[in-house]
């Protein structure tokens, strides 16, 4: 049995669409920052580093939310994860590039717009996000401008990961009108039926 320790308000959202995509059945340990739930000896035990999410799958134990995906894409994902190594090259080229060119950007943004409370928030600080993503924003908007998804007709794990980070620009409201192709791509993503579940179980907390 897969089990996944995380909750919705957090980078395990991603592993939740992810496991929603593949139909795959799954336990979930609502483990938290707030209650101290991931300073625990027993949770520090499946990851040293204190966060979210952690993903166990018989003996197998992961962190690091797009790490997990590719995992999983490649155990089990058929349609998600490319026949040919050329393919499952640009599913970690682009894993690794949300990661590094977009998320602490987005993240920033999301912090100064929305999380931190009123007095602590920053508007230049969501502005500085904003203009960081700006150069990234395009490099995506390139890539999207004669296809659908990143790696052609087809939506894989480089989609899902890539627009499961983007999505927190969605939520801070980082506008995307200078960039026609990623905005449209973006919003098939996250039309997709799994990731409005999992969307859905957030909304409701």
């Amino acid at each position: 049995m897969i089990t996944l320790y995380g909750v919705t308000r957090s980078r395990a959202a991603r592993c939740l669409w992810m496991l929603e995509e593949l139909g795959l059945p799954y336990e979930r340990k609502l483990v938290t920052y707030r209650d101290g739930g991931t300073r625990t000896p027993e949770y520090l035990a499946l990851n040293p580093n204190g966060k979210l999410p952690v993903l166990t799958d018989g003996d197998t134990v992961l962190f690091e939310s797009l790490a997990i995906n590719l995992y999983l894409a490649e155990a089990y994902g058929k349609d998600l994860w490319p026949g040919t190594p050329q393919g499952r090259g640009l599913c970690y080229q682009w894993s690794l590039w949300a990661a590094n060119e977009l998320e602490d950007n987005l993240l920033r943004v999301l912090m100064h717009t929305m999380l931190l409370p009123e007095g602590e928030r920053l508007e230049a600080k969501a502005d500085e996000g904003i203009a960081e993503v700006q150069k990234p924003l395009g490099v995506l908007n390139g890539a999207l401008e004669s296809r659908d998804y990143l790696l052609g007709d087809t939506f894989t794990v480089a989609d899902l990961n890539v627009a499961a980070v983007l999505a927190w620009g969605k939520i801070a409201r980082v506008p995307l009108d200078r960039f026609p192709a990623v905005d449209a791509w973006l919003s098939r993503c996250l039309g997709r039926p799994a990731q409005k579940k999992v969307f859905a179980d957030r909304e409701a907390g």
